[in-house]
């Protein structure tokens, strides 16, 4: 089992910036998929980026393209989420996912992930 740990969550002001970090135990394998979601008041999660390892693929909820960006570095096995323009919005939990079989980079949506870290708050203030 991959496990999964967040960190980098905290409080900003509206247009402030934030980088989140998930710390990977290992992978199982070479082409799989991370993702971050958020999650607000306890209900649905929904995704808001993913990368696909073989390659570097990545996508976006439309609600944040142009000011998150995903990265991976395999060396340190850490996949992070810069995240800029914060806006209020932008507020809740954010989780770490890992899909080992990378399908849900394939195919471009946000379903598939097994592995869940247990989650960093981050809250935008207007």
């Amino acid at each position: 089992q991959v496990r999964l740990e967040e960190s980098g969550g905290g409080s900003v002001q509206a247009g402030g910036s934030l980088r989140l970090s998930c710390a990977v135990s290992r992978y199982t394998t070479t082409n799989n998929c991370m993702a971050w979601f958020r999650q607000v008041d306890g209900k649905e999660r929904k995704g808001v980026a993913a990368i696909y390892n073989r390659g570097g693929l990545t996508y976006y909820a439309d609600s944040v393209k142009g000011r998150f960006t995903i990265s991976q570095d395999n060396i340190k096995y850490t996949v992070y989420l810069q995240m800029n323009n914060l806006k209020p919005e932008d507020t809740g939990a954010y989780y770490c996912a890992h899909d080992p079989g990378g399908t849900s980079c394939i195919l471009g949506n946000f379903a598939g992930f097994g592995d869940w870290g247990q989650g960093t708050q981050v809250t935008v203030s207007s």
